[in-house]
């Protein structure tokens, strides 16, 4: 199994993440994408969009991080810990990957990319976006120690990356101490790995 990666993506680090915690023997391929490896046709015909992160797992090959965090989930966990089939929490995993692709990546993401790669995007807009979800997140977290059932499933890989750096794009994880400590269980878990921390040009975020 290869995944095709870039240490500074959030994205790719779902799916090192998610296999790590699945004990799964990975082989991190680095994509210099500083030097226009993304757009090269070899890595093109592997993700014709450009981006990271790409898994090739035998003869499969596959591309964006949800997609292939279901794919994982679901080939290799026989227990279905990590992607319920109980139908109501399948459709509940399904919501967040559907909110970590539109308000988290353009909330806290965006607000991380402005602050750590420069990014032309409106770091005021990003920044009320991932207010938004913070607030939303809380209060869904009130009472859970998982986004969805008992268990951690890929609803929180999904969410996590972005969430635990958004102070790298001067977001105030502070006022929520659900998430905080939703982080930190996320954190414990066996095979955990984290992704690179990152120096920004954001005021400094009050991290309790």
């Amino acid at each position: 199994m290869k995944i095709y990666s870039l240490e500074l993506s959030g994205h790719a680090h779902r799916v090192r993440l998610l296999a790590s915690l699945l004990g799964l023997d990975a082989q991190i391929v680095p994509v210099d994408m500083m030097a226009g490896a993304h757009k090269q046709p070899e890595f093109l015909a592997k993700n014709p969009f450009g981006q990271v992160p790409a898994l090739e797992d035998g003869d499969v090959t596959l591309f964006d991080s949800n997609a292939i965090a279901v794919y994982l989930a679901t080939r290799y966990d026989a227990g279905r810990t990590w992607l319920p089939t109980d139908p109501q929490q399948a459709a509940e995993v399904q919501i967040w990957l559907s909110k970590a692709a539109n308000e988290l990546a353009h909330g806290m993401a965006a607000a991380r990319l402005v602050t750590v790669f420069n990014s032309g995007l409106d770091y005021e807009t990003a920044t009320a976006k991932a207010v938004a979800l913070l607030v939303i997140m809380e209060m869904h977290l009130s009472g859970r120690t998982w986004f969805v059932g008992d268990n951690p499933t890929i609803a929180d890989i999904a969410l996590y990356t972005y969430t635990a750096h958004a102070p790298e794009g001067g977001i105030d994880l502070g006022p929520y101490a659900n998430v905080r400590a939703w982080l930190q269980r996320l954190e414990e878990l066996p095979g955990f790995v984290p992704m690179q921390a990152t120096e920004t040009s954001a005021k400094q975020a009050l991290v309790a």
